[in-house]
């Protein structure tokens, strides 16, 4: 009885772990969601605040918002194209390496940027800009660089497989279409018949069918077909034949 209950009450444990490590892993993969839709969110929102920015403000202000427009969506599009390779093709691997590095470079010229939004001092401000342009397009293209790279990889073995393929198609296609009639056979001679046996010169000739009957000569006297019927004998205890009557 002691053992029954210590099985159910592990049993019980049991169910109570995995239901609290359940129950973690939900929650963590919800608050990741949550979290991963609020980053976006968050981004949707800036990205449409420096597009109003560059807009609406001119001067050095509304040309810092435009570094951190392009800026962002460069790093943003390189980022998501080599990421999304890196799934086909592994030696993409040191492209995203070579990625990181340079992100660390992009966020800490954003920062940068995002600080001098709020400077009040127009007149630094515009003698700064022309460095921060300088390091925006050196950071905009070698991102550029390695998103356009991997794509040109990328649409260089779909050419490649295309290529391929288109090959292996047209072999089959013409081998589809390639019959030939088969050429007819050079006419071997048969075999020549016997010749027809010598019609024989003696009468003892073996007949293979029946003569066909001579007409009769008129010397031949004709029998009659049926041999008419000798007349019967008589007996003396036979009675007489009695005549038909005819009435």
């Amino acid at each position: 009885m002691e053992a029954v209950i210590a099985v159910v009450a592990l049993l019980f444990v049991l169910f109570v772990v995995l239901g609290a490590y359940a129950t973690v892993k939900v929650v963590g993969a919800a608050k990741r969601g949550v979290d991963r839709t609020i980053t976006q969110a968050r981004r949707t929102v800036e990205d449409h605040t420096l597009r109003a920015k560059s807009f609406a403000q001119p001067g050095p202000a509304g040309e810092i918002a435009q570094l951190r427009l392009k800026l962002r969506t460069s790093m943003r599009a390189t980022q998501e194209a080599l990421h999304a390779g890196v799934a086909e093709d592994e030696s993409l691997k040191e492209s995203i390496g070579l990625f990181e590095r340079l992100s660390a470079h992009g966020h800490e010229l954003d920062a940068e940027l995002r600080r001098l939004e709020s400077e009040p001092d127009k007149s630094t401000l515009g003698e700064r800009l022309p460095g921060l342009r300088e390091r925006t397009e050196r950071i905009t293209q070698s991102a550029d660089s390695l998103r356009w790279a991997a794509r040109d990889r990328a649409r260089r073995f779909a050419d490649d497989d295309l290529d391929s393929l288109s090959t292996q198609i047209d072999v089959e296609a013409g081998a589809l279409r390639h019959w030939t009639t088969a050429e007819p056979a050079s006419a071997t001679p048969s075999p020549p018949w016997p010749e027809a046996p010598a019609a024989p010169d003696t009468d003892t000739a073996r007949q293979t069918w029946p003569q066909t009957p001579q007409a009769r000569t008129a010397e031949e006297p004709t029998r009659p077909a049926i041999t008419p019927p000798s007349p019967r004998p008589t007996y003396p205890w036979q009675k007489k034949t009695r005549p038909e009557s005819t009435t």
